[in-house]
Order: C-alpha cells, then structure tokens, then sequence
C-alpha cells in the first residue's frame, strides 16, 4: 500500500502574461492554480504515494476548478473544506535576464485566510497517514490560520506522523520578526527543516557567512553552520538548503546541502537555463519527501530532491510533470537533454 502524505496549504489561480510580456503590456492572462503545499502534493502523486492536499475552497465554479487541477494529478482532494467567496489570485510576470520576475498578491479573504478550525477534522484526516507538510506560507497569512497550522503539528506529532516544514518566508505576507515569533512555535513539531539560501536568515537570523546571494556567491561552509544552529535550536533530525547561485532571471547554478545532525551532504551543482522557476522549491520538498519515505540515503536523498527540482525549473506552470525514472535517471547523471527514443 502506498504511503500517505498530508499537505496542507492554499492553492491559488494564477495569471500570468503571455512568454515575456510584462503586466502592462498584456492584453491577456493565461489562468493556472498552484500553491506551495499543493505543489508538493501533486510531485508526491506523481511518484506513487497516497498524497492528500487540504486546504477551503468555495463551491462555485472558481473554486472547483482549483479541486479538478489536483484530482487529474491524482491528489486526493476528499479532505478540502469547501465554503468562504473566493480563491486567492497571484498574478505572475515572468522574468529575463537581468529583469527579475515580480509576483502581485490578490488573496485578501480567500476562502483558506477565512477558515476556521473547525474546518478541519485533524485526527480524522491523519488517521494512517505517514508525513504531513506545510510551509511558512499558510501561517502568514493570518493568526487565525496560525493557529490552524499549529493545530494540525499537535494532531500530526500525537499521531506520530514525521513533521516537514519548508520556511518560505514571504516579506509581501508578514515582517521577519513576526515571521520569527510564529514559525518559532511551530518549528517545535517539525522534523524535517527545508530552508533556502535566504529563508533561515530572514526567519531566524541565522546567516551564512560569505554569502551574497545578489551576487550569485553562494558559500557552501557557512551553510553548513546554518544547518546546525537550526538542527541545535528547534531539534530537528533532517535540515535540507536549496543553494541557488542567481546568474540572472534565466540561468542559475542549482545545489543544496543536507544535514541530518551526523553528517553534511551536497549535491552536484546544475546549470540551468529557466523556463519557470514558480514551484522550484516545492519540487524540492516533494523530492525530498519522497526519498525519505522510501529510506534513500542520505546522499542519494539530496540528489534526488535536487535533480526534481531541476527538472521542475523546465516545465512551465507551478507544478512539477516528472516521474520517478526520470528523476532516477538525471540524478544517475544523465543531464544530457537528448531525445529519449
């Protein structure tokens, strides 16, 4: 039987220009959905677990096209609250060269920033599950959905489900110091930590030293102290860093480190040249995710967790459209990009 996965989290509509265009220039939107925590579960769907996504969504049209853009994917949408008026939008203009990408947020009194916990059965839902995963996303949204996500760490630790939490720190939802006091709380449940370069200092203050990520200067030493003041800290078995080297809006190095409180490991470094990087960090969790559950070692786990998300960093929209052996076959070394015949 598969092993089952609880996700949870907003999903949202996204508008985006078409190619390149910029928001002033476009006379159309192309219309996705996506989300940190639904993002994960789809990756997790496609690898062959039991990945279940909860979140509210209204019962109008919207709000169903949002449940129909998981269920194809094969993410069990049976545990998702329905009522509250909207679906929260992002509008997304995609970046080039050395034009970064900007994101607007449209999601003031979605349906999930108005739930309530009664909303969410948690003993129910975690009943036989394996992992639950969220990021710092949700609980910014408001202190009413804090407090949801702190519900749902207390009924996933008393059911003894493994705990991840992928900090996402988004300075457009909340303050580093609010960021700080509540992910403090809800880090005291979490086992496994999933950070990136920037996210451990801007939640914790924890810094890399000689480190500039404007710069693309990644300094592979001074994560390794950030990984352990996190592990010492909140106690944490696992913590995992994505390391992107920014070359510009196009073209990065890609890598990450994890360290499991014994032992560092990195992964080989990808060039890529991007065609979306919205969701990059959320096919890292639900790589990562899935070579913990099926107990890959630990070097083998951060190269399979990098390789998907390099593969995620070709395919357009938030949601990452790899299998198993294809991952498997990057992560082996085959990076070539030649045509599979």
């Amino acid at each position: 039987m598969a092993k089952k996965v609880i996700t949870f989290g907003e999903i949202m509509l996204r508008l985006a220009p078409e190619g390149y265009y910029r928001f002033v220039q476009a006379d159309s939107f192309g219309a996705t959905y996506g989300g940190g925590e639904a993002n994960v579960a789809v990756s997790l769907a496609n690898y062959g677990f039991d990945a279940k996504f909860v979140t509210k969504l209204p019962t109008h049209e919207i709000g169903q096209a949002a449940v129909n853009s998981l269920r194809k994917y094969g993410v069990d949408t049976s545990y998702i609250a329905r009522g509250g008026s909207r679906v929260g939008i992002y509008f997304l203009e995609k970046g080039a060269s050395q034009r970064p990408s900007k994101v607007i947020y449209d999601r003031a009194g979605s349906s999930i920033a108005t739930a309530s916990p009664e909303d969410f059965d948690w003993k129910t839902i975690f009943d036989g599950a394996d992992w639950f995963h969220f990021t710092g996303i949700t609980p910014a949204l408001n202190d009413q959905v804090a407090g949801i996500c702190l519900d749902a760490c207390k009924a996933a630790k008393e059911a003894g489900l493994t705990i991840s939490c992928d900090l996402n720190y988004r300075n457009k939802l909340w303050s580093k110091e609010k960021a700080g006091q509540v992910m403090g709380k809800l880090c005291e449940y979490v086992d496994v930590c999933i950070a990136n370069e920037e996210d451990a200092a801007d939640v914790f203050g924890i810094k890399a030293a000689g480190t500039d990520v404007t710069a693309g200067a990644v300094n592979h030493e001074g994560y390794k102290d950030v990984a352990r003041q996190l592990a010492e800290r909140f106690g944490f078995s696992r913590v995992a860093i994505t390391l992107r080297e920014s070359l510009s809006a196009n073209d990065n190095n890609w890598s990450a480190m994890l360290y499991d409180g014994t032992g560092y490991y990195f992964s080989k470094k990808y060039k890529m040249h991007i065609v979306d990087r919205v969701g990059g960090g959320d096919s890292f969790g639900g790589g990562l995710i899935c070579a913990s559950l099926n107990n890959y070692e630990p070097q083998a786990a951060i190269e399979f967790a990098v390789a998907a998300s390099c593969l995620k960093h070709t395919i357009e929209g938030d949601m990452n459209m790899v299998s198993m052996d294809e991952v498997l076959r990057l992560a082996g070394g085959d990076g070539s990009g030649r045509v599979q015949r």
